[in-house]
């Protein structure tokens, strides 16, 4: 289980989406994109706003339970991508690379791109804008709900 956690906004996300279009960009054009669901969907919706990239296929890839991961299984492959020549490959998050290496077995063409990187996935994955610590669990803002947290002000002078 992961030490720390670490909270992307929505703001966050679509910020850290197109800046890593911006840097797609210069690789492009592409044919299309893969998208690694489900985290990679919202952020290849925005990749292919930015890129003006009609084609986007999925491929379903099933490794964690919760928190706890476990062996990997294709539950859909991305067949209008072929080799994936001439796509990019989207994901929201490389941790351990288990997902990346098995999707970059089946697109080895493919530029192979996410907005976070752990570590362990770095190596795997072309291009990424910011590096998580490997330790650090990431709540994307599909994971988790906005709380009302009472001011500082308003708690009992004995509390702490």
């Amino acid at each position: 289980m992961a030490t720390s956690y670490a909270t992307v906004t929505w703001d966050q996300l679509h910020r850290d989406a197109r800046q890593l279009a911006s840097t797609l960009i210069t690789r492009g054009p592409f044919k299309g994109i893969v998208a690694i669901t489900r985290g990679g969907m919202i952020p290849a919706a925005i990749i292919a706003r930015e890129l003006d990239c009609r084609l986007i296929e999925t491929v379903s890839v099933v490794t964690y339970d919760e928190e706890k991961m476990g062996q990997p299984n294709v539950i859909k492959k991305p067949e209008a991508a072929g080799d994936g020549e001439g796509f990019v490959i989207i994901d929201d998050l490389v941790d351990s690379g288990v997902t990346a290496q098995l999707v970059r077995q089946m697109l080895p063409k493919a530029v192979f791109a996410c907005l976070y990187a752990k570590p362990a996935g770095r190596p795997i994955t072309d291009l990424f804008v910011v590096e998580v610590p490997q330790d650090t669990w990431v709540l994307f803002p599909w994971d988790t709900a906005p709380l009302f947290i009472p001011p500082l002000a308003s708690k009992s002078a004995g509390e702490e």
